[in-house]
């Protein structure tokens, strides 16, 4: 039988030498940009999805994420040998496989780690000695060690003996420019020496730095403590916009003009709610861990809630603007700028502009929505009885026809002059107009 050092051995020169064959579970917005990082960097990736429409799309070389270059995934596919697969056999091959799979909330508002039983499950039938597997998703601290690595031991192969196990959490901001998959540093973790150094001598070959840390456990609890950093953060800015209002303060002046110090302080600001499967998501991870070990949150806890409430209060504040022009939301035809979670990109994952424009209709208003990503609205987890309905296109004679017209996600290739120039009453709950430099309105415009 093969020792553990001869198996960490001959991986560990695979890896140096670029050799490592890697395949990554789920080819969303975080695991296609890893697969494609990998590949660009020298070793041999394949992709694993269950999504055939979309295994095939990338083969095919499409841009299936619309702030890739347009001809990346066609030169990974076309010049490196990159391919993806509904294939599970494919793991079998794998020196090194990365699980990048959804870990969302479940219907109660709790954890949901159906997605990584399943893809460990599925790894299970297909592991053999020396392979080194490493969990992206989201989870609560002590999840790898007791729920991923018991599914991966039923066949008899033993973690940090017969293979290597490690956590890695994904730091990904779809569409933002400035930081890329390669050069945010990355948090690596595992629970033995061999584990770790593998973990931190594959990704030092692909990101400008790692970050070891000691254990499973602590590289999980890391992702969930930036997340609910923001979270609490944000809902905290939210409560700020809502007193300052009162108070005839600008919020938005006050936090450019106290992100000027430069120490102690770091700029958050307000919007409609928070959305994507981190921010929302982490939260929850963590003061559920937190309960299920005798503690409590409170203040994330809190925050939480803030954050849960804002698409409600948006449409609350909605439906007063419309009723001080006179009108009453009950019927008020409302357009909605914006259904993606944030700006620039196709993701409408826990998205707040979804919660308000549902709540908008069941106060009695008929809305409408216009989202350059959506042309035609997705089938989303939350609310699925949205799906099928169409972009609106932004006519000035169509803009003067809406009661109110909603600004929830500010996307850069939206005709906010087309709108101010026509619109009867605006409320921006982005900031998009001032910081585009738009003061002209033909109606109202209120920041909420």
């Amino acid at each position: 039988m093969t020792s553990v050092f001869s198996l960490f051995a001959e991986l560990r020169d695979r890896i140096a030498a670029r050799e490592a064959a890697t395949v990554v579970m789920g080819l969303g917005y975080v695991g296609l940009p890893l697969a494609l990082t990998v590949s660009e960097t020298g070793f041999p990736v394949t992709g694993f999805d269950l999504n055939a429409e979309r295994v095939a799309a990338i083969n095919a070389g499409d841009q299936v994420i619309s702030y890739f270059a347009p001809d990346r995934i066609r030169r990974a596919v076309a010049e490196r040998g990159f391919s993806a697969t509904v294939d599970a056999a494919a793991l079998a091959a794998a020196d090194i496989v990365l699980i990048c799979v959804p870990t969302p909330l479940s219907q109660t508002r709790e954890p949901d780690l159906t997605y990584v039983t399943r893809a460990a499950e599925t790894l299970a039938a297909h592991l053999r000695p020396g392979q080194l597997v490493v969990l992206e998703s989201t989870v609560w601290p002590g999840a790898t060690a007791t729920v991923l690595r018991p599914i991966l031991e039923r066949g008899g192969l033993r973690a940090g003996e017969d293979f290597f196990l490690a956590f890695s959490p994904e730091r990904e901001d779809p569409g933002n420019a400035r930081f890329s998959t390669r050069s945010i540093p990355k948090i690596v973790g595992a629970d033995d020496h061999r584990s770790r150094e593998l973990v931190e001598a594959f990704y030092g070959q692909i990101v400008s730095e790692t970050v070891p840390v000691s254990s499973l456990a602590t590289a999980e609890a890391v992702k969930l403590v930036e997340n609910t950093f923001r979270t609490v953060n944000i809902a905290l800015v939210n409560e700020m916009k809502l007193a300052l209002e009162a108070m005839g303060v600008d919020v938005w002046e006050v936090v450019r003009a106290a992100a000027t110090k430069p120490f102690g302080y770091m700029p958050f600001y307000p919007g409609p709610g928070i959305g994507g499967d981190c921010i929302p998501v982490s939260p929850v991870y963590l003061s559920w861990r937190a309960r299920d070990v005798g503690a409590t949150m409170p203040i994330v806890d809190l925050a939480r809630a803030n954050n849960d409430a804002a698409p409600d209060l948006v449409a609350g504040r909605v439906a007063a603007e419309i009723a001080r022009d006179g009108g009453a939301v009950k019927d008020a035809r409302i357009l909605i700028l914006g259904i993606a979670y944030k700006k620039n990109v196709e993701d409408t994952r826990e998205s707040p502009a979804l919660a308000a424009l549902q709540r908008l209709e069941k106060m009695g208003a008929r809305c409408d929505y216009h989202d350059p990503y959506f042309p035609v609205m997705p089938v989303t987890r939350d609310h699925p009885d949205l799906a099928g309905r169409r972009s609106v296109a932004l006519a000035p004679a169509a803009i003067a026809g809406y009661d109110a017209v909603v600004v929830m996600t500010d996307h850069d290739n939206v005709d906010y002059a087309a709108v101010a120039g026509a619109a009867r009453l605006v409320l921006d709950s982005r900031n998009a107009f001032e910081s585009r430099g738009i003061g002209d309105f033909a109606g109202r415009r209120v920041k909420i």
